[in-house]
């Protein structure tokens, strides 16, 4: 799988031979669910910090949002709060949300981070589950919370993303927001996305709530039919692949009928790639998915 070695020993040697090669997606928003080094090392915390490196690299413009996790040390990570992005309450289940959003500098890959927090979601808390791997009860709510925080903020940054690449199932209502919910909002109304599937899963399904509290301006009961009860990992991750452009498998227990879904439904499908080809691979398919 794509790890830290390969890509930060590629980046720094710079041998990106396809160069010269005119791109046609040349703004990447990747919203990944975990980036090294502010959590531990995992495949999607590598592929969310090395790939976004490797795609400025190529010359494209990126942008880098995750999830204020509790376990981030906002001292030791310098992350500080963006004033004029912050201030917006989201309303879940009638209840309103303030959204924070942070930044830290990765200054080797000269990148920028965004993070995004809330006190009740993220606050004091650990990722996807606790220290005993209890997975909390209100992650469906973090979901939606992260997935419009990420595209009111992008919203606010006047910036049009052409490909959204999603890694993780915290970013997995994306591709239903940008296909109903922000279909006609400038930013969003000509992206592409691109989710990735990883090696990932949650024991508890969401709770039943969950397919109206996702409900949004904008957003017909009719754009989640076909969802089946309970929610487990798998139908959430249909969800995804229904409204994306296209999927990337990203692990190599995956589980099949996902694979097949997405290729039952016309999209298009890149199987796993090889390591050292790996950042080629992601940007070629977004080229591909945004012609």
């Amino acid at each position: 799988m794509p790890g830290c070695h390969f890509f930060s020993n590629f980046a720094k040697r710079g041998l990106y031979p396809w160069l010269n090669r005119k791109m046609k997606a040349n703004k990447i928003l990747f919203i990944t669910q975990e980036i090294t080094p502010f959590v531990p090392e995992s495949p999607i915390s590598n592929i969310g910090r090395y790939l976004p490196q490797a795609t400025q690299d190529l010359g494209k413009e990126i942008r880098i949002f995750t999830p204020k996790w509790g376990i981030i040390n906002e001292r030791r990570n310098q992350l500080h709060e963006v004033i004029r992005l912050s201030g917006m309450n989201l309303i879940i289940d009638d209840t309103d949300h303030p959204l924070i959003i942070k930044v830290a500098s990765l200054q080797a890959a000269r990148m920028q981070v965004y993070f995004i927090d809330n006190d009740d979601y993220f606050h004091n808390r650990a990722m996807t589950a606790d220290a005993n791997g209890v997975e909390y009860e209100d992650n469906d709510e973090r979901a939606i919370f992260f997935a419009r925080g990420v595209l009111e903020t992008v919203k606010k940054l006047r910036w049009n993303p052409e490909v959204i690449h999603c890694h993780g199932w915290i970013s997995s209502l994306v591709p239903l927001f940008v296909k109903q919910t922000y279909k006609d909002e400038p930013s969003f109304r000509d992206s592409k996305v691109v989710i990735s599937l990883y090696d990932e899963n949650f024991n508890t399904p969401l709770p039943d709530s969950f397919m109206q509290k996702v409900l949004h301006k904008e957003m017909s009961e009719e754009a989640l039919n076909g969802v089946a009860t309970p929610i487990t990992y798998n139908e959430l991750a249909k969800l995804a692949i229904r409204y994306s452009d296209g999927i990337i498998v990203n692990g190599d227990n995956v589980p099949q009928e996902l694979v097949d879904y997405a290729k039952s439904i016309g999209k298009p499908v890149l199987p796993k790639p090889e390591d050292e080809e790996y950042h080629k691979a992601c940007n070629e398919f977004y080229d591909t998915v945004f012609e």
